[in-house]
């Protein structure tokens, strides 16, 4: 899977399930994969400033960047930190197709 396919996946994501933060000028969605090796919780919020995306790993924030362009590399270490946490097709393609298709998500080994 490539990097547009997890934007195309993550942003129709965003669209179904994002919320206000109140005053309607910024939006967030939060993804969480739950894993034998933990819990990732991705939080895509879109403002006036841009895209910001803040990565939890087990309830704890380990990164927060602005922009597409920063949250490959974000995830890449998070990846190399957190070994079998991160699986960006299992995430994206096999979870993430799923939910939008209105089926539960969660760790499908």
């Amino acid at each position: 899977m490539d990097k547009a396919d997890v934007q195309r996946i993550f942003e129709a994501y965003f669209e179904k399930y994002k919320k206000t933060e109140g005053d309607r000028t910024a939006w967030s969605a939060f993804w969480n994969e739950t894993t034998p090796d933990g819990v990732l919780e991705l939080n895509l919020t879109k403002c006036p400033r841009g895209t910001t995306f803040k990565i939890f790993v087990n309830k704890r924030k380990v990164a927060e960047v602005m922009g597409w362009e920063n949250f490959f590399p974000a995830m890449e270490k998070v990846a190399a930190e957190h070994p079998g946490l991160y699986d960006q097709d299992r995430i994206f393609f096999r979870n993430g197709i799923r939910d939008l298709r209105g089926r539960r998500r969660g760790y499908a080994p």
